[in-house]
Formats: structure tokens, sequence, C-alpha cells
């Protein structure tokens, strides 16, 4: 097999590793198991169902959905602020839940702080984050509904340790508390999170629900890039689920090392630590605000809980990791959170690279140089490789006139012709004589493909990229070249490598080997700057290394055709 063959194959291959990851349809996420309304009390009747409580009846076939009542806003509400040198969060009182969780050093597209909330949620419809939910539909939306006791109006930690305590009874012995713990041991976006319900001194099992949030739930410039999807460390495996792909019921239990929801680049995960837990998740769809066109948000929600075959606990205490898919704060928070960021297969190889591309920047300041430098390093690297594929590329161009030789005195015979035989018996002679392997060429190549495909896969999901500059124009390494210059440039070094290889004498595979570059230009027209420049710095090192191969071993031999064998 020829070199041009078997890259052939492999950029045939990454088209299609490409449109899967970037261009293809995601699957649309429907309301499977939407939330339903929280209801609150009304004297002398039962309160409707909470969405994610604890155990969640069928409704009987045929029968109407029943309407809830949203719980109403009170007028005593009032909200908790609580800031960090890393996330701003605002609760509420009403409910003791999570109305607004702003990340401080990660911007949106007006540059102001993160917010990883929907703020437009229909009033007391959805649940809020940090929602109690028992297996009394009543008490969870007294619980709901209830307005809670802060112990302080606001929290200005700075990178200090605080805690926050809400409490709530009411007359007929219903007694909660909710205490959360921010940045334990040091960890900007891990609080603990500790809930008891009791009545009348008797403890209620308890949930604690996660409603819809992470992200915008949908992609303003209209990629397929993943949203708000279900993901839980469970029974010593990672699982990603879509909205649509929930199993009926969306429920799953043992021992959870964490369970939550995730999106590109950030994620919101209960970190049970490999206790026996119980996760109830559910799919939110919502309109976008001011949007004509029906265009909808797509949210999973969640709802922890201990395993229910645990006996009541008088506090239930779970750690909460919402933040960004930064690897070393979610290696703080739980060494196989960093599963978290999905690498792939090629994960052996990505997390090395990470920390080198992270290591480059602290010294040059610049994601955007660090990649250029990493790439340098790659390409210094698998130089031997490279090299030897280009010598036995030389040596099998050497080969060709004589290999066409060989294959026209068959070409009269059928392939099960056993004369057919004799062709690759000459063939197999004439490498041997010339001691060259038709596999030589490929396999160095095929050895450099893990690391090549790795720093792909790396720049598509690290979040160091996101909101990083380059130079010029380039103000986002995440983002697509606005001007599109460097896909251009790039298609135009690729074009340039694809004149420098040796050519056999099939016009059409060489047409077909020529018009790639024009395919891939179209590609990165809107893939992360960051590849691009990847992509685009690796060409250079390989058109350069042709040139130095070339100058080593110089020009091909001239080759001399092998004469047909005479008969009798």
């Amino acid at each position: 097999m020829e070199k041009r063959v078997f890259l052939a194959i492999f950029l045939s291959f990454l088209v299609l590793v490409v449109y899967e990851t970037q261009f293809a349809p995601r699957p649309v996420i429907e309301t499977s198991q939407a939330p339903a309304p929280v209801a609150a009390p009304a004297a002398g009747a039962s309160a409707a169902p909470i969405a994610g409580g604890l155990e969640t009846p069928a409704a009987p076939t045929g029968a109407a959905p029943s309407t809830a009542v949203a719980v109403q806003p009170d007028a005593r509400a009032r909200d908790v602020i609580v800031e960090t040198d890393a996330v701003t969060m605002v609760f509420s009182t009403q409910g003791a839940v999570l109305k607004s969780y702003r990340l401080r050093h990660y911007a949106d597209a007006k540059g102001e702080p993160l917010e990883l909330l929907p703020l437009d949620l229909p009033s007391g419809k959805y649940q809020r984050p940090f929602t109690l939910v028992t297996d009394d539909d009543g008490q969870s939306a007294a619980l709901a509904a209830a307005v809670y006791e802060p112990s302080a109006e606001r929290l200005s930690l700075g990178a200090q340790s605080g805690t926050l305590t809400f409490t709530y009874r009411d007359e007929s012995g219903l007694r909660a508390t909710k205490r959360f713990h921010f940045r334990p041991v040091g960890q900007p976006y891990v609080m603990n999170v500790e809930a008891s319900v009791d009545v009348g001194g008797a403890p209620r099992a308890v949930a604690i629900a996660f409603g819809p949030g992470l992200g915008l739930g949908y992609n303003p410039d209209g990629s397929s890039t993943m949203v708000s999807r279900a993901l839980h460390f469970l029974n010593g495996d990672v699982e990603r689920v879509d909205g649509a792909s929930l199993p009926a019921p969306p429920r799953y239990e043992g021992a959870m090392r964490y369970a939550g929801v995730d999106d590109h680049y950030f994620v919101a995960v209960a970190l049970p630590g490999g206790e026996p837990a119980r996760v109830d998740y559910g799919s939110v769809s919502l309109p976008v605000p001011g949007d004509a066109t029906g265009l909808q948000r797509k949210f999973v929600t969640f709802a922890v809980r201990p395993s229910p075959a645990a006996p009541p606990a008088q506090t239930v205490t779970v750690p909460f990791f919402v933040g960004p898919k930064d690897f070393d704060q979610l290696r703080a928070a739980d060494p196989e959170l960093v599963r978290a960021i999905d690498f792939g297969m090629f994960r052996a190889i990505i997390t090395p690279l990470l920390q080198a591309l992270k290591w480059l920047n602290r010294y040059l300041g610049n994601y955007g140089w660090a990649i250029v430098v990493l790439t340098i390093l790659i390409n210094i690297i698998i130089f031997p490789l490279r090299h030897r594929s280009m010598v036995s590329m030389k040596k099998m161009q050497a080969l060709q006139p004589q290999v066409k030789a060989i294959q026209d005195r068959y070409a009269k015979f059928k392939v099960t012709d056993p004369e057919r035989q004799k062709m690759n018996t000459e063939m197999l002679a004439l490498y041997k004589q010339k001691g060259v392997h038709p596999a030589s060429g490929c396999i160095p190549m095929l050895l450099t493909m893990p690391i090549l495909l790795a720093f792909y896969n790396l720049l598509s999901q690290a979040i160091e990229l996101r909101g990083a500059p380059f130079v010029g124009w380039i103000l986002d390494l995440s983002s697509k070249d606005p001007l599109y210059i460097w896909p251009i440039l790039m298609g135009g070094t690729m074009f340039w490598q694809q004149k420098m290889m040796p050519t056999t004498g099939d016009p059409m595979q060489q047409k077909i080997m020529m018009f790639l570059p024009v395919i891939f230009t179209w590609m990165f027209l809107s893939m992360p700057s960051g590849l691009v420049i990847y992509w685009m710095v690796s060409n250079l090192l390989t058109i350069g290394q042709q040139y130095l191969t070339n100058r080593i071993i110089g020009g091909p031999p001239t080759a001399v055709v092998v004469p047909a064998p005479r008969k009798g």
C-alpha cells in the first residue's frame, strides 16, 4: 500500500470524524420528563406532585393530565447574595434555592460574567437548583413555597470559606434546614450542601433537585455543539445521555461517584463519592426569548438522594461542583471528575498534552503561541516516523513504472485466474530486490495518527481556549475566524503539500487528492481558530520536512522497466 492511498483513507476518515463531531445534527431533545409545576398546598386539598420527587407514579391510561397550580412568589421573599473570587451567587429565601450563578472568570457574548442558570423561568413553575423534595407531595410543595430565614443577608468571601444557612419551621411541625459551605479546601466551584427535613422530630427522606440550567440550552450561532445532557459516574463507568435518550423512568441507582448535567464547557454535578445513591433525570424544553422562529432551549434536570434502601438520615450531605470543565479544578474536586471532559479514546495521550499546553501558556502568556510551540514539539517527536514514511514513499515512486509494467502484463487475466497470482509473485520479488516493503510508508504514519487525533480532540474540548485571544483579529481560539483568513491560509498549505507529494499514473487519484484541500478549507471555515492554527502549522512543518527529506535523499532514481519474461 502506498502512502498516497493511506493518506486518502486517513483524510476521508478525518472528514467523517469532523463531520460527526462538528456538523452532524444532534438528536432533538424532546420533553420526555418535564417537571410538573410545583403546587402550593391549599387548605383541605392535596398538593400536586413536584418534579423529581422520590416516587413518580404513572398516570392512569387515558386519564387527562391534572392541572397544577404554580407556586406564587411570596412578597416576603428576598435575595441573599454570596460573592467569592470566582462566583457570584444569588439565593432566594423562598424555597432557599439558587436563582443566579455567575462565573466571574468566564465571560458571555457581551463580555459580562457568564450566567449558568436561566433567569427567565416562568414564575414558580420549574424547580430551581437545590430544591428539597420528600416522598410526600404536600411537604415538597410546602418546602418549595416556604420563605426560609437566612443566617446572613450577604456574604463577601473572596478567597475565604464561608457558610450560609436557611431554616424553616411551620405550625404543623414541618422543619427544614439547608446549609451551604462554600469553597471547601480552597475549591472555588465546590459547595457542600447539607439538608435535613423532619416532622415533629422524625426525619424524612429527602432529595436535592437541580432544575433547568447550565448554559443557554441552545447555540446562538446555530452550530451543533453539544448542549445540556445527563452525566454520571455509576458503578465505575462514565455515561452520557442526551435528553431524548433518557430511559423510562429516567432513573439510575447504584454506587454513584457523581451525577448531574454538562454541556460543552461546563458541568453541574452532585458528588456522592461512590456511596449508594439514586439520580432522577428530566428533560425541559423552553422557548428562546425574543425568537419568532420557534427555536427551543433544551435542558436536562436532575435530583439526587441517598439510596432508598437506606433509612432516612437526620442530615443529607452532598458536595456539588458547578463550574467550568477545567482539568485542574475537576481533579481537585474528584480525580474521576476529569472524565467529565469528553476526551474520547485517546484520553491517555490527551491528558499530558493538555498539561503541556497549560505549562507553555504560563511561560508564553498566550494560548495561541502555546499551540504553535506544542505543535512544533509534537512534529519533532514524530519527525523520525514521518521521515521513514517519506523515504519509503520516494522508493515506491521510483518503482511505479516497473509496478505498472507488471500490472499491464497481467491485466488481461481475471482476478480468479491462477495466472493472475503470478503478478503478486513478481511484484513481491521486485520489492525484495529493491529493499522496499509496500506497507513501509503506511505503518510509520499509522503510529503518528493517535497523537494527531488526540491533539485535535484536545483543542476541540479544552475550555482553556474559550475566550483566549491569539493575535490580531483572533479574539477567541474556541470560535471560528471571523475573517476566514486562517482557514484560507490553511487550505493553501494543504494544496502546497499535495503538490509536493509524489504522484502515480492514476489521474483520477491525483484529482481527488488535489480536491481535498478545497473540502478541508470549506470545513475549517467554521472550525475553532485554535484547531485551524494547529492544522496550518502542522502542514507547514510537514512541507519543511518534505523539502529536507528531498535534499537529503535527492530525487527519485531513474526507473528501469522490467522486461517481460521470455516464453519457452
